[in-house]
């Protein structure tokens, strides 16, 4: 089954060139089913990168997904159209009446602040609590699965001495959960991040169960089933090229940046990188929708309740 995404929109184009099925609205509701309405609540600057990763990742499920893209109300983006915002996105005070079935809330290039020095914070914070009674599942991408671990747990991001920054090898610790069906013991993951979440905090707080862990670069994937949510630290919705792009930019920034590890081969940066992370980036993204296809209530307006 496809994606429900505006024709207009980018990433319909995109995701269609490379076979994903897509579908425009207008045909989606001669469909004679519920497909599952899943929020995108984008905090990175380049959205229509960001768009494009996620909707690759959900839309490739057999089930329909009808796709909202949903930004932050005041805060204002530097990097993409204001056309583009005003077309896709709608603002969180203008949806928070609706009911989601899941909700992705991505990372966002603030590691160095804390929390609460945010512009957006306390709206955040709303949209963390709002999920409690409106949305069935919400997934946490690393700023953001930081942020809302440490909303609802009060654990801590910690600075690290230097950027972790390259594909690092996971371990699957916990092969039983429904969310890691298919997975390997050991795989890479792209990580790019200053902050970390340390595992003795985590391990401390009742009802966080890691599911995905480095030795590292620490804990990855984080249950937390009283939430009725998953905290993604790295980051599998990675393109092949999105560390390069990074590094290339630091690079031309004059930046102090290590080559990515473990991504270009022999780390060598005029050789093309190799994606060795896309089949378990489906896996994770298609257990999360398969999971909220089984648990979600047929009736949209009985969610949370």
């Amino acid at each position: 089954m496809p994606i429900t995404l505006p024709e207009t929109l980018p990433a319909y184009d995109v995701l269609r060139n490379e076979g994903v099925m897509v579908m425009s609205p207008e045909r989606a509701e001669r469909q004679d089913i519920r497909p599952l309405r899943i929020g995108l609540l984008n905090l990175m600057p380049k959205k229509i990168q960001t768009e494009n990763q996620f909707a690759r990742l959900i839309g490739a499920t057999p089930l329909q997904i009808d796709l909202h893209l949903i930004r932050m109300t005041e805060h204002q983006t530097r990097n993409t159209a204001a056309e583009h915002m005003e077309t896709f996105y709608r603002p969180f005070q203008e949806v928070k009446a609706e009911k989601f079935d899941g909700l992705i809330i991505t990372g966002a290039p603030i590691e160095h602040l804390p929390f609460e020095d945010v512009t957006y914070w306390d709206e955040l914070c709303e949209v963390f609590d709002w999920t409690q009674t409106h949305v069935q599942s919400t997934f946490g991408v690393c700023w953001g699965g930081m942020a809302m671990i440490n909303h609802f747990h009060g654990v801590q991001k910690h600075m690290l001495p230097k950027k972790a920054f390259g594909c690092f090898r996971h371990r699957n610790l916990a092969p039983t959960s429904p969310f890691l069906r298919g997975f390997s013991d050991d795989f890479v993951i792209p990580v790019s991040r200053w902050t970390e979440m340390r595992q003795a905090e985590i391990d401390s707080k009742p009802g966080l169960r890691t599911l995905l862990g480095s030795e590292e670069v620490g804990p990855c994937l984080v249950e937390d089933a009283a939430h009725r949510a998953l905290y993604i630290f790295n980051h599998f919705e990675y393109d092949s090229d999105t560390l390069k792009q990074e590094y290339d930019r630091d690079i031309a920034n004059g930046t102090t940046i290590n080559v990515p590890l473990n991504y270009y081969p022999d780390d060598d940066p005029a050789m093309p990188p190799l994606n060795r992370w896309r089949s378990h980036a489906h896996l994770l993204y298609g257990n999360w929708i398969n999971e909220i296809y089984q648990s979600t209530p047929y009736e949209i307006a009985k969610i949370g309740t």
